[in-house]
């Protein structure tokens, strides 16, 4: 594993990354871990590094909703609104009159399914502008404020028509609390974060966990890093399940092994082995996973992962369905966060992976060049 070591190292003496963590696991254990750089001034990154993981968080929120609906207390066809009243509020924003919105009802009733899977019509203001005109001119609150009235962005188009990345799974994360009485918070602790044995994985940032929490950078113009603040807001109104968790790499390496283990881990079954089955399955037919293309560069480069490959979306991750030809196999499954913590694992060889770092724009090239040489030099070690 010399080679994945160098990798780290050379991405932070070349400025690709401000530092970087990396693990490699399988269904027995964690098999690999490094670090390279430092966290904070004059203080290393290392394994236990804490991280401000955002849309890595939907795949945990994403699993709750999974948990109800292996325990037949929630359905994937069951319309939001049947469960979230408010939800029948949501408008779909056609455009603008000058500088007003204009609005209209949606002629197909959004599902849980369509929460799930990025399907429902909700866009993040960074990928598409007139989403961004809106909370702009409207002065609506964006999703990480925590305010409850953020969750009423408009959609942009009729649920099951496309593939697009939004809120939906903020508004997951309310389907489940109504649907079990539990704030998502604690759902969560109780049902997922203690059994897996996720201690440093919080909707808060804990005293245990503060001295070890990295900062943010991002690149300025002369193409160097420097601090930025972003982080989600603490004590919310409502737990976003789109972006709301703080962890570390053996904490979400220790969910990631879950789900090779087929929905247990250690003796401790989160799901049945056929809600795995069925939530690793492609849920949006011949609908794909497509380029998203940032109207903020700043904040993200346009987004795609292994362009020109078939992607779909299960109840939870995106989806590929073809090998790549010296990296992952097709029925991988993987996500980010938009500070650039990466993971993906893949049943068939047996392997997860995570490289995480703290920075802005998200995936611009010169970090996906690093992700890419860390997955080729994992398949070569594993070949």
């Amino acid at each position: 594993m010399k080679d994945l070591n160098t990798i780290l190292s050379d991405a932070v003496t070349a400025g690709d990354v401000p530092f970087v963590v990396a693990m490699l696991g399988n269904s027995n254990g964690v098999t690999w871990s490094g670090a390279a750089g430092e966290r904070t001034l004059g203080q290393a990154a290392t394994e236990d590094t804490v991280f401000r993981i955002f849309s890595m968080t939907k795949a945990v929120g994403s699993t709750a909703a999974m948990i109800l609906i292996d325990r037949d207390k929630l359905s994937p066809d069951t319309p939001v609104e049947e469960i979230l009243p408010q939800f029948s509020d949501i408008k779909i924003l056609d455009g603008f009159d000058g500088d007003t919105p204009r609005l209209r009802a949606p002629n197909t009733k959004a599902t849980v399914r369509h929460l799930a899977t990025h399907t429902s019509g909700f866009v993040y203001e960074f990928w598409n502008g007139d989403i961004a005109k809106y909370l702009e001119t409207t002065e609506h609150p964006t999703i990480i404020s925590g305010l409850k009235a953020s969750l009423n962005y408009p959609m942009v188009f009729e649920p099951g028509e496309h593939w697009d990345y939004g809120i939906g799974i903020d508004w997951l994360g309310q389907v489940v609390e109504a649907v079990d009485g539990r704030r998502i918070d604690a759902f969560c602790r109780e049902e997922i974060l203690d059994p897996l044995g996720m201690p440093d994985t919080n909707f808060e940032v804990t005293e245990s966990m503060s001295n070890r929490l990295a900062v943010v950078k991002a690149r300025g113009e002369d193409g160097q890093f420097a601090d930025f603040e972003l982080a989600p807001t603490p004590n919310p109104e409502f737990y976003g399940m789109g972006h709301a968790l703080y962890s570390t790499a053996p904490d979400y390496m220790r969910f990631l092994r879950m789900f090779l283990n087929k929905g247990q881990l250690d003796g401790n079954r989160i799901l049945s082995e056929a809600a795995v089955e069925k939530m690793l399955a492609n849920h949006i037919g011949e609908l794909r996973v497509v380029e998203l293309k940032t109207v903020n560069p700043a904040v993200t480069a346009d987004a795609e992962f292994f362009p020109g490959y078939k992607k779909t979306h299960g109840l939870g991750f995106m989806r590929l369905e073809e090998d790549v030809p010296e990296m992952r196999s097709a029925a991988s499954h993987c996500w980010a966060g938009v500070l650039n913590t990466h993971f993906w694992f893949d049943p068939a060889r047996d392997v997860a992976g995570l490289i995480m770092t703290q920075s802005l724009p998200f995936v611009e090239p010169r970090f996906v060049q690093v992700y890419e040489r860390f997955e080729r030099a994992v398949y070569a070690n594993i070949n």
